[in-house]
């Protein structure tokens, strides 16, 4: 069985109809427990809210099963003193109504589970904690998960005090043939890399077991190219975006380039958020908060970038977006203007163009295409 975890979408090619899944996490308040749910058709590139899919305690980051057809959320809270606050939620998804059916909640052990991945032989999951480290969790036959199968930590500081005064992991990426796990920290400037056992889930550090981004940069989200001779990564603290060469055999990456990811003379204050390279492999698409705009990158021959467009995306603190399966629509949830907008794009020059359509939504903060029938 292979599951395909990245990019976090799957569908139905016959229909050309998806549900799409919306996280809300409140990251000021009280916790939000909303986990929407949308329609959208991209033959037309409509997008409708169809009300609540499930409630959880603030679902942030989604992934999903689609062989099996379920779907698992960060639950992104936690006591900074106690691993045991953070969570994370299995649903079975009905493909049917798009509706989501809670089977069990575990600890992510670490506060603040900040991203999820499922492992392409769809046998687990993994999750880092921005206040704690990542752990892989079984998926047992019912689709709910089980104890913790592997567990790594790191330690240390970055030269941003405010920011890096210890580990922060942000994200954590399987490679392509599923051998190793990339776990993105912000705090440490450090993409580290980890054996990844498909059939235990344990995690043992690799050979180098990091490489450096640029100090002071908050290295945050990672996509590998189609070809996996790349990946690219967004540095929050530094509104950046970097490209490493990627040595399949042994998991080794290589700092090539980096640039940054807003327009000569732009004056906002601005983190960088998502990144995502575009199914035919020839664009990198990443974006920006404070700014409020997606970045558009072309990729070179030796998998370098160069600008293309940057574009405003119509609202305020674009945390994430997410290409539909067809890759002609970029949904963008605009977190903290409460809805998400729809661009189409051009699959020949990369660039993207608004179409109107705007779906209210409060603090979108992660989409995810699924199954519909």
């Amino acid at each position: 069985m292979q599951v395909q975890s990245q990019p976090r979408r799957s569908g139905s090619p016959q229909t050309g109809k998806y549900w799409v899944y919306v996280g809300t996490a409140n990251y000021g308040g009280a916790p939000s427990r909303k986990l929407y749910l949308c329609s959208f058709d991209d033959s037309t590139g409509e997008l409708k809210l169809i009300g609540l899919a499930a409630e959880t305690e603030n679902p942030a980051f989604l992934a999903m099963h689609s062989d099996r057809g379920y779907l698992y959320s960060t639950n992104e809270v936690g006591d900074l003193d106690n691993e045991k606050t953070g969570g994370v939620s299995s649903f079975r998804v009905d493909s049917k109504t798009g509706k989501l059916e809670l089977l069990n909640q575990v600890h992510s052990f670490g506060a603040n589970p900040a991203h999820i991945t499922v492992s392409r032989n769809g046998k687990f999951v993994l999750v880092p904690s921005y206040y704690g480290g990542t752990v892989s969790l079984p998926i047992l036959a019912n689709g709910s998960l089980g104890a913790v199968a592997g567990k790594v930590k790191e330690s240390g500081k970055g030269v941003n005090l405010q920011r890096q005064e210890g580990s922060h992991p942000h994200s954590v990426v399987l490679s392509p043939d599923n051998r190793f796990a990339i776990v993105v920290d912000l705090g440490l400037d450090k993409l580290f890399v980890y054996k990844f056992d498909q059939q235990t889930g344990e995690l043992e550090a690799n050979t180098p077991p990091f490489v450096e981004a640029p100090s002071g940069s908050g290295p945050r989200h990672l996509a590998f190219a189609p070809n996996a001779k790349f990946a690219y990564v967004v540095n929050e603290l530094q509104s950046t975006v970097s490209t490493y060469s990627y040595e399949a055999g042994d998991g080794i990456f290589q700092l090539r380039q980096t640039i940054s990811t807003l327009p000569s003379g732009a004056a906002a204050e601005n983190t960088g958020a998502e990144i995502q390279v575009a199914p035919s492999g020839k664009f990198v698409y990443v974006s920006n908060r404070g700014h409020d705009s997606i970045a558009v990158f072309a990729v070179t021959r030796d998998g370098t970038l160069t600008p293309v467009q940057d574009i405003p995306t119509g609202g305020k603190t674009p945390r994430n977006f997410e290409f539909d399966p067809s890759g002609k629509f970029l949904l963008v949830g605009n977190q903290d203007s409460n809805e998400i907008a729809v661009f189409r794009v051009d699959e020949i020059t990369g660039r993207l163009t608004p179409t109107g359509t705007k779906v209210e939504v409060t603090a979108p903060v992660c989409l995810l295409f699924g199954e519909r029938q």
